[in-house]
């Protein structure tokens, strides 16, 4: 039975999120009907990522089995076209390997969180940036995001309903930089993340970047282990899941 793995853009702000839901319609539900409208097969896709409502992709992986082969551009020819007019796209389909497995095979996630922080009202990027008002102490974010890195427990920065089995995780990579005039970026890479982990350490970086918390005020706020502790969460429309890393043995054919 063929095995095919999926390269994934979408723009979050019309889905209620990546999981298939009763209360609207979801990534995951587009594809499969997209699926099943050119195969015949009903399947159910596995994602590396399980982002909310409003949360877009870059690099979402997803992999489903079908009992007929087709070739991969085909799969990702047929899928595009299905998918119409949601603002879903298969950007690259590929046969893997059997053990292969979207969500469990994943070394690393990568996410990507935009925030612009000057005063006027945005045009094209509403919906796709947080606009919080600033301007915000970039430095400041950077040095204090520092204390984040390594392995701890972020109960503080998980969501009150997350069902992960432990608030342990490493953070690998946590970078906060300017881009351009406008716009400050955080890049925050680990295996796996909590439930709301990323947009909540946004938020408390944002209690940083305005000068109303230090650096060892959210070393503190780790510590507690203390959702009460955390900072508001940033919205989902400036978060965007950029890519997805697995071992070469084990990605595709």
């Amino acid at each position: 039975m063929p095995r095919y793995r999926l390269n994934i853009e979408y723009d979050g702000s019309g889905f209620v999120g990546w999981q298939r839901q009763a209360n609207g319609v979801s990534v995951q539900q587009t594809l499969e009907d997209a699926v099943q409208a050119f195969s015949g097969k009903a399947v159910t896709l596995f994602g590396a990522g399980r982002t909310d409502s409003g949360v877009h992709a870059l690099g979402q992986v997803a992999h489903f089995d079908l009992s007929r082969g087709f070739s991969p551009d085909k799969v990702r020819d047929a899928l595009n076209f299905h998918v119409r007019p949601h603002a879903v796209v298969v950007t690259a389909a590929a046969l893997a390997s059997e053990d292969f497995d979207a969500r469990f095979s994943a070394t690393a996630r990568h996410y990507l969180y935009r925030i612009y922080d000057q005063r006027p009202p945005l045009a094209l990027r509403r919906g796709r940036v947080w606009h919080a008002r600033g301007p915000l102490d970039a430095g400041a974010m950077h040095a204090a995001a520092q204390c984040l890195l390594g392995k701890h427990d972020f109960t503080t920065f998980r969501a009150a309903h997350c069902q992960a089995e432990t608030p342990v995780r490493t953070m690998d990579v946590l970078q906060v930089a300017r881009a351009g005039n406008d716009e400050i970026h955080l890049r925050a890479t680990a295996r796996s993340f909590l439930h709301h982990q990323v947009r909540s350490i946004v938020g408390s970086l944002h209690m940083v970047g305005v000068g109303k918390w230090n650096a060892a005020d959210l070393a503190d706020a780790l510590a507690a282990c203390d959702r009460t502790r955390c900072g508001q969460v940033a919205p989902a429309e400036g978060l965007y899941l950029t890519g997805v890393d697995y071992p070469i043995s084990r990605d595709m054919l």
